[in-house]
């Protein structure tokens, strides 16, 4: 599914508040497990950057590559203290999600994908929140929940950037075997399922509950984790069925990057 580009607009400015929530009286220095080159502030500074290089892209209706270093303010801020930190995350969301809002959806602007329009950044920035938010709640220990639509929808998107980097992809590890299949199953969720089948070149996906080489259960929020790396596959709340080697090798190598 895809939401509307006003309802990712709302929910990138609601992502980064709860993100700013986690972080409240937390420790910025402490290392952050599922991404263990990082402190907390480096990834306040990831996700502030990313705003704010979008917030650039969109509103100078950019049509080729910007670097983030030439954008004014992505560095974060001098300040060490923790409160201009958190006021400068707050700004950058709001700012990205004004130039979007401003811009429309169909707004032809450069992107690193093939949808090179504006709902393509509201779309992305909304995950990438999202899903830095559940690197935060995992360092601090805070519970992470997520609205079934937004959950639903990263796992459509993070499906369709890997399928089109593999698309382009010339080396790296195959994401599995031909005739591998994978199959996700959200149980708190109605009709939340992804079926994924390897093929010779690549692999295609699909809404559908069909039996697979290998299946994960759980609830939505934990399977979109898994599947983005932010928890185990042998978390407790979540089921692997089948053959789990197949599900390592598809974590170890999908990647949009």
């Amino acid at each position: 599914m895809t939401l509307e580009h006003a309802v990712y607009c709302d929910e990138l400015v609601r992502q980064t508040t709860e993100l700013r929530g986690h972080l409240s009286g937390a420790d910025l220095s402490a290392t952050v497990p599922t991404c263990p080159d990082w402190t907390l502030r480096k990834l306040v500074l990831h996700v502030g950057e990313a705003h704010r290089w979008v917030d650039h892209i969109v509103r100078t209706r950019a049509t080729g590559m910007v670097e983030p270093k030439y954008v004014p303010g992505a560095g974060g801020p001098e300040s060490e203290d923790a409160a201009v930190l958190d006021a400068w995350l707050a700004e950058g969301a709001e700012l990205c999600a004004a130039a979007l809002r401003e811009a429309g959806p169909d707004l032809a602007v450069w992107s690193w994908a093939g949808d090179t329009t504006a709902s393509f950044w509201s779309r992305r920035m909304t995950h990438e929140t999202a899903v830095h938010r559940a690197d935060a709640a995992g360092t601090v220990g805070a519970p992470y929940t997520l609205p079934a639509d937004v959950a639903a929808d990263a796992l459509d998107e993070w499906l369709g950037l890997v399928t089109f980097v593999q698309k382009f992809k010339k080396t790296g590890s195959p994401l599995g075997e031909p005739g591998q299949s994978l199959h996700l199953h959200a149980t708190d969720a109605p009709d939340a399922e992804w079926f994924i089948e390897i093929g010779d070149e690549g692999f295609t996906w699909r809404h559908a509950h069909e039996k697979a080489t290998v299946a994960v259960r759980g609830p939505l929020a934990d399977v979109l984790r898994v599947f983005y790396r932010r928890l185990p596959a042998d978390t407790p709340a979540v089921e692997v069925i089948g053959d789990a080697a197949v599900l390592d090798q598809w974590l170890t190598t999908a990647s949009f990057g």
